[in-house]
């Protein structure tokens, strides 16, 4: 799949993320799940509302306290209101509760690289540390919710390639936790370098920090865009803001590869292999999750193999973004007792995949679907739907049901 995104009015966290939640509704329920499972109070609620701008149609995602009405107090900013009290809080502290909270490993990953990426340009500012960056409207929960939200987005969307359109740039000026600062702010200045830009002459905030994060994350992610493609959906995400004669939004085109009938183009990856004899099963096993949760890391295997004097070992193969390879093979050696890595350039191929949520009887199921060769398409559905499900025979049922409905 490749996405088109369209800052039409501006970039912003929340509006990236209803644009996309737009195009692909059934991503809802795996974006609200990261959320809370990234520590999100039970006072606050994630809403998606049908909003309208300019004669457009679309979404708007908000994150506000219970007991505050969707709207009420709005900034003036491209980002949504910051309707309760700041959150003043150190990037250290944020990362070690991504990193502790019962995330999915790639949303983790990819959380973690966009706040990353917000930590080293805030550092640069004000020239710090990352681990001295202090975040004060971007600490605050709407904020973080939305990089959550927008990294469960992102993982649910494998293999997908991505590109940005020119990015308004603004102008004069916003206030902050730091007094009154120039627009774009200095750290989205930094963010945006390598960035494509325009001025379309319309002042204010257009691009925030975590916009501009989220498209520099985006468009760090590799593959090159198919030659040809068919139009899947599309999707609009709006910002608070009204904009004189232009809408403030985001769109989503999301397309289809044609390159070899659903068949994604080759993609480099490399392979980093090895064996341990020598780490209990528990240890390794948290040292695969650790393994697994960089951004980069496209998935990592075990299998027990015999060795040298009959002594059985785990062989491990760890599949990589080429440009990340030292940086995993390092993670290899600290998290594990190997003393030496294999790193084999190699391709793969990959089918377009679309997650969608599939209602049934028995309440509604995550699904992911992808289209074969032939023509076919099948539907497989995630397993964590079904955790809950009583004996085998149920769940086959569901299964069934809910490839039936898809395929229909």
């Amino acid at each position: 799949m490749h996405l088109q995104i369209d800052p039409v009015g501006g970039l912003a966290g929340d509006m990236f993320v209803a644009a996309m939640l737009d195009a692909f509704p059934a991503l809802e329920a795996a974006v609200q799940a990261a959320v809370r499972a990234a520590g999100l109070p039970e006072r606050f609620r994630c809403e998606l509302l049908a909003h309208a701008d300019h004669a457009i149609t679309g979404k708007r995602f908000l994150v506000s306290e219970g007991s505050k009405a969707p709207g009420d107090n709005p900034a003036p900013g491209a980002d949504h209101a910051h309707d309760h009290e700041h959150g003043h809080q150190p990037f250290s502290v944020i990362r070690e509760r991504l990193v502790a909270a019962p995330l999915d490993p790639g949303v983790r990953g990819h959380a973690l690289a966009v706040f990353t990426l917000l930590a080293e340009a805030e550092a640069e500012v004000h020239g710090a540390t990352i681990d001295g960056v202090t975040f004060h409207e971007l600490g605050e929960w709407d904020s973080i919710a939305d990089i959550i939200a927008a990294a469960a987005i992102i993982e649910s969307c494998p293999g997908a390639t991505w590109f940005v359109g020119p990015l308004p740039l603004g102008s004069g000026f916003a206030n902050s936790a730091h007094g009154r600062l120039p627009v774009p702010a200095p750290a989205a200045t930094l963010l945006l370098r390598g960035l494509v830009v325009r001025d379309d002459g319309i002042g204010g905030e257009r691009v925030t920090p975590t916009g501009a994060a989220i498209a520099r994350h985006l468009m760090s992610l590799p593959g090159k865009p198919p030659r040809a493609r068919r139009v899947l959906s599309t999707g609009v995400g709006f910002g608070t803001r009204t904009l004189l004669g232009i809408g403030n939004f985001v769109r989503v085109i999301a397309f289809e590869r044609e390159d070899a009938a659903g068949v994604g183009a080759d993609e480099r990856v490399t392979a980093i292999e090895f064996e341990v004899d020598d780490q209990t099963p528990e240890d390794l096993a948290i040292a695969l999750d650790h393994i697994r949760a960089h951004p980069s890391v496209l998935d990592a295997t075990q299998m027990a193999v015999f060795g040298k004097k009959g002594r059985m070992m785990v062989a491990v193969r760890v599949l990589c973004r080429p440009e990340a390879e030292d940086a995993v093979a390092g993670l290899c050696f600290d998290e594990t007792t190997t003393l030496g890595l294999r790193l084999v350039d190699t391709r793969r191929r990959t089918l377009s995949r679309v997650s969608r949520r599939v209602p049934l009887d028995t309440g509604p199921v995550d699904a992911k679907s992808a289209r074969r060769p032939s023509g076919a398409v099948t539907t497989k559905v995630e397993a964590r739907s079904l955790k809950d499900t009583k004996s085998h025979a149920a769940r086959r049922k569901i299964r069934r049901l809910a490839e039936n409905i898809d395929t229909e």
